[in-house]
């Protein structure tokens, strides 16, 4: 039988290419329910190949235009954020993708979790901002977290078969970024368009932001903790730019596992869709002939501080991390917006891990008082940033 998905943020740069896996693929999976937050026009496009059983469009000023294009096809139509947090409830849905950018994928993760649906989890702020939380309910629910990330991806495969007491370290790889090797002076300077041309993937506009300033790779570390139950001094970072492998596990006896592959989300899309199986694809293959040279540095978490906040925000634990997410985005959405520079960004999230009110064992209403109080605090900063 074909698995029925359910893909939050279909019209995303994650969202567009798990339907190019579910096209190559057409006897494994079916698509039950699409949404997106404004990109109507693809929405429909992709409501129509694929006749879902329903859609939902998060922005309501573009329901019209969608129901009015659907409208004599079996599909049905909703709107607004709680019609994508309730969708996932549905009983036809086996497996939910959730791809929706930044905090707006935490709300439906969890009812999907309380459903007893599995997640494919592309979302890494769902377990930035409550992990605890996230997992517990997992746990709970018999439900399981399949990491869409490439490096968490790449863990998930290494640890196969092992005893999570084996684990001594992991190492998430990251390309550097386009900055990468680049001086304090250079980066002042940076503009938007030179930070959003990524060497090796490709990826959505926030995402590959977060890759320039190696955030990304700071929110890596903290969903790591929470997916495969580690401490922040059990996770590492390596800047290997070549973006073969994806990550690695170092075990107590000193042996080490790497996921290879070429750099395409296309592969751990699959593996995530498809688990517990491997199915076969005709995706590019690697070869060891292009790649004569694979090297590793140290992160310089000195110029690119988003990463050392990161680990702070982690070992200070409680509503820390939640507060760190909620100041990037508004900070990485001030730095495309042309409100603030590059090396701001920063400096918002520092702003608001100061001032932003801290909780030690925070529960969901508390996450979400913490997320609108950091960007109302970092809006603020931006504002004084500005002025003066």
């Amino acid at each position: 039988m074909k698995k029925k998905l359910a893909i939050l943020g279909s019209t995303g740069s994650i969202g567009t290419q798990a339907l190019d896996v579910v096209r190559s693929h057409p006897e494994q999976f079916g698509i039950e329910v699409l949404t997106a937050q404004g990109n109507c026009d693809l929405l429909i496009s992709q409501a129509l190949e694929f006749i879902p059983n329903a859609v939902v469009i998060g922005s309501e000023h573009c329901y019209s235009k969608v129901a009015e294009a659907l409208k004599n096809y079996p599909i049905k139509v909703f709107t607004g954020e709680n019609s994508i947090a309730q969708i996932v409830e549905m009983d036809e849905i086996d497996l939910v993708l959730t791809a929706l950018v930044g905090y707006a994928g935490l709300k439906p993760t969890l009812n999907a979790i309380n459903a007893g649906k599995h997640i494919a989890l592309a979302n890494k702020e769902t377990l930035v901002i409550a992990g605890n939380l996230v997992m517990a309910e997992a746990r709970r629910k018999n439900v399981m977290i399949l990491p869409v990330d490439s490096e968490h991806s790449a863990i998930f495969q290494c640890l196969a078969g092992e005893q999570p007491a084996y684990v001594e370290k992991i190492y998430l790889t990251a390309s550097g970024g386009p900055f990468f090797g680049k001086t304090e002076n250079e980066l002042a300077g940076i503009t938007k368009e030179a930070a959003l041309k990524h060497p090796n993937w490709k990826m959505g506009d926030k995402i590959t932001i977060d890759s320039a300033s190696l955030m990304n790779k700071g929110l890596e570390v903290i969903e790591a903790r929470w997916l495969f139950n580690l401490q922040p001094e059990q996770i590492d970072v390596i800047i290997h730019p070549q973006s073969v492998i994806h990550s690695m596990v170092q075990f107590i006896d000193g042996s080490m596992k790497a996921q290879m592959g070429l750099p395409d989300m296309k592969l751990p899309i699959l593996y995530a869709l498809s688990y517990p199986a491997r199915i076969a694809s005709d995706l590019p293959r690697f070869s060891f002939a292009d790649y004569p040279q694979m090297t590793f540095k140290t992160p310089d978490t000195k110029l690119f501080r988003s990463l050392s906040l990161a680990y702070d925000a982690l070992r200070l634990g409680g509503n820390m991390p939640c507060i760190l997410n909620a100041a990037n985005e508004i900070a990485v959405k001030a730095f495309l917006s042309d409100r603030i520079g590059f090396l701001a960004i920063p400096e918002v999230i520092e702003h608001c891990l100061k001032t932003a009110s801290f909780i030690k064992n925070p529960v969901y209403d508390d996450y979400v008082g913490s997320h609108h109080e950091t960007m109302e605090l970092a809006n603020e900063f931006i504002n004084h940033l500005k002025k003066y």
